[in-house]
Order: C-alpha cells, then structure tokens, then sequence
C-alpha cells in the first residue's frame, strides 16, 4: 500500500515555499500527498518558531495531529522548519509522540526521513541551517495555479537585536541568479503569471555572489520569462534600498509598484536598542524619494510596538509618524521577548497589556488611513488579477499590482469577463477599509 503523506505548514511565506519543495521530494519518491488529516499515514508538520505566539501553535498543532495516531491511520509524525532547528532535543525528549526531525537545512533529505520514520527509527536531521539550491526542485506548489513565492535568498546577516532568525535560519546566503531564474521559468510554464520574490533580507540580494546589489537585476531578469505579468518585491530591507532599485520598479511595467518595507520602528532611540539602519530622518528621506519617483506606489510596512524601553512618549511620536507617512498597508506586531536574543536581556520591558492596547490604537489609526489610500483610485482604471468567483453576491474577487496575496486588500468585480487567474481591467467605483470595487471593461 502507498503510503499517505500530508505536509501541514504554519509561519511565513518562506516556510510555505519549503513545504511545497518537500512535497515536490516526497512525491518523487513516490508517496501519496493527501489533503485529508484523517486520511494520512504520515504527517509532516513544518513550524515557526519565530515569537513565543507561533512557537506556541506550533506546539498545539503536533500534539493535535499525534491525537491521530489514536483516533485516524497516522504511523509517522515528523516535525520541521524553524522549531525544530531550534529546539531539536527539547522536542525530541519532551514530545514522545514525534517520529522524526527534520531542521531548516535538511529538507532536501525529507524522503530519506519518511522512511526511516515508517521503519521506527526515530531520524534527526538537523545540521547547517541554510538550504539553498541551484537546481530546479520538484515543487508542488499549493498556491492557486496563477500565483507562487520565489526564496532568492536565505538567512540573514542584520543581528536586530529582537529577532531569532538568525539562529534559525543562518547567515545570509543568495541564491544563484541562474537557480531562480530556472524555477521561474518552471513556474510560469505551469501557469505562473505573478511571482512573489521572497527573502528575510531581499534588499541585499546578490552582494555575497556578485559584485553589489544584483536585486535590480534580478526582478527585471524575472519581468522577462514568458508568461510572467507581474513580479512583486517582499520584505525591503530599507538600510540597502538603492536609487537603482526604484528605478527598476518606477520604470518596468510588470514589476508591481508596491513595495513590502518593514521599518519597525519610527524613533532614533528605539531603533538604535534594535539594531536598526539608520534613523528617522534616513526614513523620511527614502519614502519621499521613493513616492516621488514612483507616483502611484503601494507602501506596505510592519511596525513593532512595547519594544524594551519604549516610553509613552516614543509610542506618541509613532502614532504621529503614523500619521503622517500614510502608509497604504501597515502590520502592528507585539514586541516578544525571544531567549537567547540581545533584546531579552535589556531592562524596561514593557508589560502584555500596554503591548496590546498599543498594538490596537495603532491598527485604529491605519483604519481611516486605508480607507483615504484607497480613495485615490476611484474612476482610475486598474488591471486586476481575478482569484474567485462569489456566487452569493453574483461578483468575482481579485487583487490589483497594489495587494499582495493573502494579507492585503482585494477588488469585488461585476460584469467580469475574465477568467480566474487571468487578469480583467476594471473600473473602480468604490473604496471601502482595504478593499476596492468596481466594474469589468469589455
């Protein structure tokens, strides 16, 4: 009997992509990959260990699927990803249930790992924790058909003083221009019309293989395989944010002009304990530059409110900042305190419930600002990716250049006269909180 195998991913987009790879690997091997939990004769669990909230899930979740041993046709329950990288003998020694081990630089050994998981052998596989390929993988990608991430990257070499990523995911390594281009190539001759670059670090792409940033390059490099419409930049480290980049984004049609740039923070003294490039005026300057020169760029960036030493007075300054930017996507996050991270150790911590309230005051102030970003596209005209079809309400839903997948906004269609996973030109009519809406043009 072929064995079942389903792959349960939780964390990132970069951990997506390293479950798509497995599942491409154990497929090849010839195991069957399922959907249904209940049907599974072994599950792999890729977690996140990133803050304590997801290494917490992450926890839940394997002893959720170690129930199945009991109650479904579970044999093998093996554990990946950044949680295991981490925390390999406190997991195997605490957690019985768990059939095998596999961390962040191993993933290409997954369909050894299944097996010796079915014969009882209980496998560690947890060494470097890069893992970067120059060949074309596998993959099976479980996003729709129309839509996939590209890693052109792994690690990071920024030692912020609050993240983890580091000791879980290694140094900074680029992956060959040639390696990416491959895949995207693969990709799009599966139906790829959007690809999604991807790093913790995307900015400095090509600097440890090439001579400089090589991420302008790349993203213009991509734009020109067949099939590709639309290229989209994740996670711009703003410290490496060059006049070359902007002007790759500014000047190439198919590269979306919206930018995913985490700040973190907008003042001088908590950017400093964070170990952050630059400071606020630094900020200030590359935002003005990069909207004067991309006129209609989407700005997305993620802050992170209760950071050690935060004072009522910073968090004042960051609402203003707030305020002011206007940035058209924002993601609030709690400070958390990581072990083993520089910032564990500092004084001032500031307590959950001020984390909280911070958090949500935010969130309350991007509202408004939002829903004023999305006025400026009423009676403009925007090309518009279509991803489903709402029978209820008789419209079709997609995403314009300026939303990313899963964690933006999206445009409600009627008299659509596209297909899902092709693009409609679209009238806007209407703009809500995050979301837009309007009417197909013929």
């Amino acid at each position: 009997m072929t064995e079942k195998v389903k792959v349960v991913t939780l964390g990132c987009e970069k951990n997506l992509v390293d479950s798509e790879i497995m599942s491409g690997l154990i497929h090849q091997r010839g195991y069957q990959l399922v959907d249904d939990k209940e049907e599974a004769t072994v599950i792999i669990v890729n977690t996140c260990g990133f803050i304590d909230a997801a290494k917490e899930e992450s926890v839940n979740t394997i002893l959720d699927m170690a129930d199945l041993k009991e109650t479904a046709k579970l044999k093998a329950l093996i554990v990946s990803g950044c949680l295991t990288q981490r925390y390999k003998k406190e997991l195997m020694n605490e957690m019985p249930e768990i059939d095998g081990i596999v961390g962040t630089g191993d993933f290409d050994k997954i369909g050894d790992i299944v097996d010796e998981a079915l014969r009882g052998r209980k496998p560690v596989y947890v060494g470097n924790p890069i893992f970067n390929y120059d060949q074309v993988l596998p993959r099976r990608v479980s996003t729709p058909r129309y839509t996939a991430y590209v890693k052109i990257a792994e690690g990071c070499d920024n030692a912020c003083t609050f993240c983890s990523i580091p000791i879980m995911r290694g140094k900074f390594q680029s992956r060959s221009m040639e390696s990416i281009l491959a895949e995207v190539a693969d990709l799009a001759s599966q139906g790829v019309k959007e690809i999604s670059l991807i790093a913790q670090d995307s900015t400095n792409y090509g600097t440890d293989l090439y001579e400089g940033f090589m991420l302008p390059v790349l993203m213009n490099k991509v734009s020109e395989v067949p099939g590709i419409e639309w290229v989209r930049l994740h996670y711009a480290y703003p410290g490496f944010f060059s006049d070359e980049l902007i002007d790759a984004i500014a000047s190439n049609p198919k590269i979306c002009k919206y930018i995913d740039m985490p700040l973190q923070h907008s003042e001088d003294r908590i950017l400093k304990r964070m170990r952050r490039p630059g400071r606020q005026r630094d900020t200030r300057e590359l935002v003005r530059k990069i909207r004067d020169r991309i006129p209609d760029v989407s700005l997305r960036t993620s802050l992170i409110v209760g950071f050690p030493g935060e004072t009522e007075e910073d968090f004042h300054a960051l609402t203003e900042f707030v305020r002011e930017m206007k940035f058209d996507r924002l993601g609030v996050f709690t400070y958390s305190q990581e072990e083993d991270t520089p910032a564990a150790r500092l004084p001032d911590q500031v307590p959950d419930d001020v984390k909280e309230w911070r958090a949500n005051t935010l969130m309350e102030i991007q509202r408004e600002i939002s829903k004023e970003a999305g006025g400026r596209f009423i009676g403009k005209e925007l090309d518009v990716l279509v991803e489903r079809y709402d029978g209820r309400s008789d419209v079709y839903i997609g995403r314009s250049q300026y939303d990313a997948p899963e964690v933006d906004g999206e445009v409600f269609i009627t008299r659509c006269t596209s297909g899902i996973g092709e693009i409609q030109r679209v009238r806007i009519t209407h703009s809500f909180e995050f979301d837009l809406s309007g009417e197909g043009i013929a």
